[in-house]
C-alpha cells in the first residue's frame, strides 16, 4: 500500500485546529465549575473553607492567566487544559487528606468524576496523562502523610483504590481517543487527496478497534482483579459452580464472596447495563460490599442491602430528577450458616431457587423463594428490605441468578428461554455433581442460543449444603 504523502506538520495543524475551540470551552467550563463547587465547601466542611478557597483560586487563576496570554507567550491549549487538571488533581488530593471518612466517601465520587470527564473531553498527548496520573499518586501520599487521620486501609477501601483505578483507566481511554481523532484527520486529508486512501482507511479502522479492544481488554483485567476466581469461591462450599458468560468483554454482572467464622456471605449482581457502563457499576458494588461486610462487619442481608443502596443513591446523587440516571442493581445476598444449616438472603428483583435433598418415599422438588419487587438504587417507592430466613438439610442446593439466562433468545422459533425451562434443567440435573450441571447448563444455553447474539450478561450460581 502506497505511503501517505500529507506531511505530520499539516496533519497536527490541522487537528489543532479542529480541537482547539472545544478545548477552550472546556477548560473555560471546568474553571468556572472549580470555583461554584466552593459554594458547597462553604456549607459541608465549613471549618476548612478557607484553605479550600485559596486552592481553588490558585488553581483557577494560574489557568485563567494561561489561558488569556496563551498567544502571547506560545502556549498550546493543551498546556492551559494541562494546568488545570493538575491543579485540580493536587487540590482535591488536599482536600482528601483533611477529610473524615463520610466527607471522604462523598468526595472520592466527585473526584472520579474529574478522571472520568478528562478521559471523555480531553485529547492530548500521552506523556500528560502519565504525569497527571504521577502527581495524582505523589500529592496523595504527600498530603495524607502530612495531614490526614484515616488507616491505609481507610484510606483505601474508602475510595482511594476505586478512585486510582479510574484514573488508570482514563489513561487508556485518552490515548485510545486522541489516536483515533488523529487517524480520523489524518484519514479525511488524504481521502480528499486519493481515491487509494480508501483501502488504508480500512486498516486504519482495522487498528483503532484493536486498540478499543485493547483498552477494554485492561479494563477487564482490573475488573477481573476484583471478581474472586471461581476456585476460591467454590472452595468455601462442600459441591458449588459458578456459569459466568460476560456479553461483552467488561461485564455488568458480578459474584463476590467473603466467610467468616463458618458462615459464608455470598452475593450474585446484576448491574444497569453490561459492557463498559455495567463494569463501573460493578467496581462500585464489589468495594461496596467490602466496605459494609468486610470492614463495617454487617452481618444480616437486609441490612447489608438497605446500606448498599444507600451508598449507591449517594454516590451516584440520584434524587428523582428528570434526566438523571437511575443506575442501580438487582442483586441477591446470602448468609449461608454451615453449623445452623440456615440460610438468610436478601434479594432486590430476583428470585433464588433452592432444591431440597431427596427425602425417603418423596422425589426432589424445586421451591422458588421471592424477592423485593425493587431495585438496590433509586426506586420512586422503595421500602426496606426484607430478611429471609430458611432452615436448610444436608444435600439441599441453592441457586442464585441474573436475568441472563432465562432472557436469552433462541431457539426454533427465537423465543426467550424463559424461567420455567430454567428450573426443569435445574431439577433434572440437580442429583448430579456440580461441574457436570454447570456443563449441562452451559450447553442448554449454547443450545439454545445456536447462532443468536447474546443478550445479556449470564451469570448462575449453585451450592450445595
Amino acid at each position: 500500500m502506497e505511503e501517505t504523502t500529507i506531511p505530520e506538520s499539516i496533519v497536527k495543524q490541522e487537528f489543532y485546529k479542529s480541537t482547539e475551540k472545544f478545548h477552550v470551552i472546556t477548560c473555560w467550563v471546568g474553571i468556572v465549575l472549580n470555583i461554584v463547587w466552593f459554594i458547597s465547601d462553604i456549607f459541608v466542611i465549613p471549618e476548612y473553607w478557607l484553605p479550600f478557597f485559596i486552592f481553588r483560586v490558585s488553581v483557577s487563576s494560574i489557568s485563567i492567566i494561561a489561558l488569556l496570554t496563551r498567544k502571547i507567550t506560545g502556549i498550546t491549549i493543551y498546556t492551559c487544559m494541562f494546568s488545570l487538571v493538575l491543579g485540580i488533581v493536587i487540590q482535591n488530593a488536599y482536600m482528601w487528606s483533611v477529610m473524615d471518612i463520610a466527607h471522604f466517601q462523598k468526595h472520592a465520587f466527585a473526584y472520579m468524576v474529574l478522571f472520568i470527564g478528562v478521559g471523555m473531553l480531553v485529547l492530548w498527548e500521552m506523556k500528560f496523562s502519565l504525569i497527571v496520573l504521577a502527581a495524582t499518586i505523589i500529592s496523595n501520599v504527600v498530603f495524607y502523610v502530612l495531614n490526614s487521620n484515616l488507616t491505609v486501609d481507610e484510606f483505601i477501601i474508602n475510595g482511594g483504590l476505586l478512585t486510582l483505578t479510574v484514573a488508570i483507566f482514563c489513561v487508556f481511554l485518552i490515548r485510545t481517543r486522541y489516536n483515533l481523532t488523529y487517524s480520523e484527520i489524518r484519514s479525511r486529508l488524504e481521502l480528499a487527496k486519493s481515491k487509494e486512501i480508501i483501502e488504508q482507511k480500512h486498516e486504519e479502522v482495522v487498528n483503532q478497534k484493536k486498540e478499543i479492544t485493547d483498552s477494554i481488554n485492561y479494563a477487564r483485567s482490573i475488573q477481573q482483579s476484583l471478581i474472586p476466581l471461581e476456585a476460591h469461591f467454590n472452595s468455601h462450599f462442600k459441591d458449588s459452580f459458578v456459569l459466568f458468560k460476560p456479553k461483552d468483554i467488561v461485564s455488568g454482572d458480578f459474584y463476590w464472596i467473603h466467610e467468616k467464622n463458618n458462615v459464608v456471605f455470598y452475593a450474585t449482581g446484576d448491574c444497569t447495563g453490561h459492557g463498559v457502563p455495567g463494569g463501573f457499576m460493578t467496581m462500585l458494588g464489589l468495594s461496596f460490599l467490602d466496605e459494609i461486610v468486610e470492614v463495617k462487619g454487617i452481618k444480616t442481608p437486609s441490612e447489608i442491602l438497605n446500606l448498599m443502596r444507600d451508598k449507591i443513591v449517594s454516590t451516584l446523587k440520584q434524587h428523582g430528577n428528570f434526566g438523571e440516571s437511575k443506575d442501580g442493581m438487582d442483586i441477591t445476598v446470602c448468609c449461608l450458616d454451615k453449623n445452623k444449616r440456615e440460610l438468610q438472603y436478601a434479594s432486590a428483583n430476583n428470585a433464588l431457587y433452592i432444591v431440597k435433598a431427596q427425602q425417603e418415599g418423596h422425589g426432589q422438588e424445586l421451591q422458588i423463594y421471592k424477592a423485593d419487587k425493587q431495585p438496590c438504587g433509586f426506586y420512586h417507592a422503595y421500602k426496606p428490605f426484607t430478611n429471609n430466613v430458611v432452615k436448610l438439610d444436608e444435600g439441599d442446593c441453592i441457586y442464585t441468578f441474573s436475568d441472563g439466562f432465562p432472557d436469552q433468545f433462541g431457539g426454533p422459533h427465537f423465543k426467550k428461554y424463559m424461567h420455567r425451562q430454567f428450573k426443569e434443567v435445574i431439577l433434572q440435573n440437580c442429583h448430579l455433581n456440580f461441574a457436570e450441571q454447570k456443563n449441562l447448563l452451559n450447553s442448554s444455553f449454547e443450545t439454545w442460543r445456536g447462532k443468536q447474539e447474546q443478550v445479556d450478561d449470564v451469570l448462575v450460581i449453585g451450592v450445595k449444603v
